[in-house]
């Protein structure tokens, strides 16, 4: 099976020096990559900046920094793969009119104007063709099931992992997480707090059965 994944984080360029980004570390994307290659599947890897060690065995790594080269790589690759996993955080907002040159510090405040980036998953979704399965991630800080089976309905998800994030033992940075699993038909599957190596291997068994 070809099978797609993103992760990590993407960075926004304000100047030179400066960028909006987030917490994403990348591990559970490169996790399930990993989990995917030792399963034997062709896995093509779209990753942010992160400090990790390139997984061994994939067919493709792509290396990208903001999300609108996150977009223009995922849309590219997404109509050869069977199976779509968007893991990496990809920024919401980025600044309209980043500076060429480094800003020097200056009294008062600083304002910036921040414009939507593209929605990747939502153009995947549109993307979707029979055969194709897609999966994403949805990290909550409240009403985790609400939140995630209305990012499943709207995107086009065939599932949704969704993990609560502000918890000190978990999530972002972490190399631990917990999930539930949402499918498209209702149902649901509740993994408990693990490595997100071991995780990625169970995740990858409940939507490849």
């Amino acid at each position: 099976m070809r099978i797609l994944i993103n992760a990590g984080p993407t960075r926004e360029k304000i100047d030179p020096v400066r960028f909006i980004s987030n917490r994403s570390s990348g591990k559970m994307g490169y996790s399930l990559a990993e989990a995917a290659v030792a399963l034997g599947h062709t896995v093509t890897l779209v990753s942010g900046p992160v400090c990790l060690a390139r997984p061994e065995g994939l067919h493709k790594f792509l290396s990208i920094e903001s999300a609108e080269e996150m977009a223009r790589v995922m849309k590219e690759e997404f109509p050869s793969c069977d199976l779509a996993i968007l893991c990496a955080a990809v920024a919401d907002y980025r600044p309209v009119h980043p500076r060429g040159q480094k800003m020097k510090k200056g009294e008062g405040n600083l304002f910036l104007e921040l414009e939507r980036t593209e929605d990747i998953a939502l153009s995947l979704g549109k993307m979707k063709k029979p055969g194709q399965t897609l999966v994403g991630f949805a990290a909550e800080t409240e009403d985790l099931e609400k939140n995630a089976l209305s990012k499943m309905r709207k995107k086009n998800f065939d599932f949704i992992a969704a993990n609560q994030v502000g918890l000190p033992d978990r999530g972002f940075a972490s190399n631990d997480n917990a999930v539930t699993l949402y499918r498209a038909d209702g149902t649901k599957k509740e993994l408990s707090l693990k490595s997100k190596k071991e995780l990625a291997g169970e995740l990858l068994q409940e939507i490849l059965r």
